[in-house]
């Protein structure tokens, strides 16, 4: 049996273009997250909406007296895997963390009224897909808890760990643990070549003042390198240009962007775009000159960069974005985010969930054959 629906909680649907009327109470929502997501604030959202949002919206939660308590970004995909619509949450490239936006005061009560309303809409799919969610931390809790309480189905795929800087209370002398003595010694030959060459300097710019200049830098810096060359850097689409743009100096008016610089002789030759939201960063972006890959300015940068983030009280824990087993990042942060897919079952359907699951299982194996021949013609 499904738990009823929550009496005191309304559930609506929205499409993201009329988001924006209430950015303000969902600001106020994303200060006061079970979770920090900062890719579902109203300041990355609504600019990366007119790109990757068409067809997204969101379902939002709100008290009896209007307080909105939960927020919860989507979209339906039809077909999926040929077999049935499925809803999905909403994440897209640039957008790597699935989390909803949930008050940290009832967050149980807010997930059942959101499922129970999925699973009450007869124009809904009866499958949900929860894209990169941690399988540890409050929001999996709870979303357990009411899965365990309103006898829901679930399954998880495509587990995989990234590197987070989380060290707790052992900031200090944290690069000097993580690092092997071997490594911090290249590292500092590898900075001397580059001081050989001219002054290094390290510079941080947040908040709005200069902003524009430094993202300009780190763009440069990518549209240098391989993704220029691939065509996928960012200011190769100028929609994707004015939506990082429009993200990264919303946030950094409100205190929730930084973009830190490695500096050659007054040249930027690596540059980060770090984002927060509550305790918690997100090492965003990183680029740097390939011409000098010999003396690792990547590796330099965050380097230098973890060093300014853990002289702070806050963040407390720094997700790096990367891909599973990234070669440069799990050097350095040592900690491990685990993520995966969640796949609910909202009611009992034609599609049994186990069919639903081994559809899901082939059709991720169908694209990771497809991505490897990919590759392979790719290395010829």
């Amino acid at each position: 049996m499904h738990a009823p629906l929550h009496p005191s909680l309304q559930v609506e649907w929205r499409g993201l273009s009329a988001l924006e009327p209430i950015a303000e109470e969902w600001r106020s929502l994303a200060a006061r997250a079970l979770e920090p997501n900062v890719f579902y604030g109203p300041q990355f959202m609504l600019a990366a909406g007119p790109v990757f949002g068409a067809d997204a919206g969101a379902l939002l939660v709100r008290t009896a007296l209007g307080k909105l308590v939960g927020l919860f970004p989507a979209r339906i995909e039809r077909p999926r895997g040929g077999l049935s619509a499925m809803a999905v949450g909403w994440t897209h490239p640039f957008a790597p963390l699935g989390t909803p936006l949930i008050d940290r005061d009832e967050p149980e009560a807010v997930i059942a009224a959101w499922l129970g309303h999925l699973g009450r809409d007869p124009s809904m799919p009866a499958h949900l897909l929860l894209p990169l969610i941690p399988e540890h931390g409050p929001f999996a809790k709870a979303l357990d808890a009411v899965l365990a309480e309103s006898g829901r189905s679930s399954a998880a795929f495509g587990t995989h760990q990234r590197a987070l800087l989380a060290p707790g209370a052992e900031r200090e002398g944290y690069l000097e643990r993580a690092l092997s003595a071997g490594k911090r010694k290249e590292l500092r030959r590898q900075r001397r070549r580059l001081e050989d060459i001219a002054p290094v300097t390290f510079s941080t710019v947040a908040g709005t003042q200069n902003i524009e200049a430094a993202l300009k830098d780190f763009l440069v810096l990518e549209a240098s390198g391989w993704k220029g060359l691939a065509g996928t850097a960012i200011v190769g689409n100028p929609a994707i240009k004015d939506f990082v743009e429009r993200a990264v100096t919303a946030l950094a008016a409100e205190g929730q962007a930084r973009v830190d610089r490695l500096f050659l002789n007054g040249t930027a030759v690596a540059a980060t775009v770090t984002l927060a939201s509550g305790d918690t960063a997100w090492c965003w972006k990183i680029a740097y000159n390939e011409g000098l890959a010999r003396s690792s300015p990547g590796v330099q940068l965050v380097c230098d960069l973890t060093e300014s983030l853990l002289a702070e009280s806050t963040p407390l824990r720094v997700d790096s974005c990367a891909t599973a087993g990234h070669p440069m990042i799990d050097q350095v942060w040592r900690e491990r985010l685990t993520l995966s897919d969640r796949l609910i079952a909202l009611r009992p359907s034609a599609v049994p969930f186990a069919l639903a699951c081994g559809v899901e299982t082939l059709r991720r194996s169908a694209i990771a054959a497809a991505k490897a021949a990919r590759d392979r013609l790719r290395g010829r």
